[in-house]
């Protein structure tokens, strides 16, 4: 297990009871969604926000970070991004088993948080989570491994957000996860960001945060 090294926002109250974690996209780092936690902040003056970088330098990408390789755009092999995906689930879980010893926060005050390969990481790792987290928001992103869910040994709630025009992760990847979460026994919510590209757009950002505060506040 690889350690991740991390950025964050301490709650705005001082007091943080419940926790965001943000796992950012392939070539970004930490503080590419970090910057997310200070609007938020405002309506969640309760929680931690925590964005780790990922443990591999971005072969497509050198100043930035991956989770793990992309055969089809970094040349990388199947076998390699699978292996790839297994550290990586290693090293999250082995991230998040640290931050709720050390914060005192527990699973179902803690939502992951992820972007694009991010996203991709999250929904892989949370389904193996136990006890459950809270929940997940997923933006631009796909279920890596939809046959997978039949071992699930927890199931939080799920929020999709997608660009009608991702060029990047196809937005039909959105529906395709959604039924899969769902015929696993998933509660999931989704929202369509019209007009959007590979990002995140105002009201999407507005339906995580109203997700968020339902998760963690209510």
């Amino acid at each position: 297990m690889r350690e991740l090294t991390a950025g964050r926002h301490e709650a705005a109250s001082g007091k943080a009871e419940s926790m965001v974690v943000f796992l950012h996209g392939y070539g970004a780092n930490g503080a590419d969604l970090l910057g997310l936690a200070e609007p938020l902040s405002a309506h969640l003056p309760d929680t931690l926000f925590v964005a780790p970088d990922a443990p591999e330098r971005c072969a497509a990408s050198p100043m930035g970070y991956q989770w793990f390789p992309i055969p089809w755009i970094d040349g990388s092999s199947e076998e390699a991004a699978k292996a790839g995906v297994l550290r990586a689930t290693e090293d999250l879980a082995g991230f998040l088993d640290t931050l709720h010893e050390n914060e005192g926060i527990a699973p179902r005050k803690t939502v992951l948080f992820g972007f694009s390969q991010g996203t991709m990481l999250s929904l892989h790792v949370a389904p193996a989570r136990s006890p459950a987290l809270a929940g997940v928001v997923g933006f631009s992103g796909r279920l890596l491994d939809p046959a997978g869910l039949a071992a699930a040994v927890s199931k939080p709630p799920v929020l999709l957000v997608h660009g009608d025009q991702d060029d990047v992760v196809p937005p039909q990847a959105l529906p395709e996860a959604a039924e899969a979460l769902q015929g696993a026994g998933f509660t999931v919510y989704a929202h369509v960001m019209r007009g959007t590209g590979h990002g995140i757009a105002p009201d999407g950002a507005g339906v995580a945060l109203q997700f968020l505060r339902e998760r963690l506040y209510d």
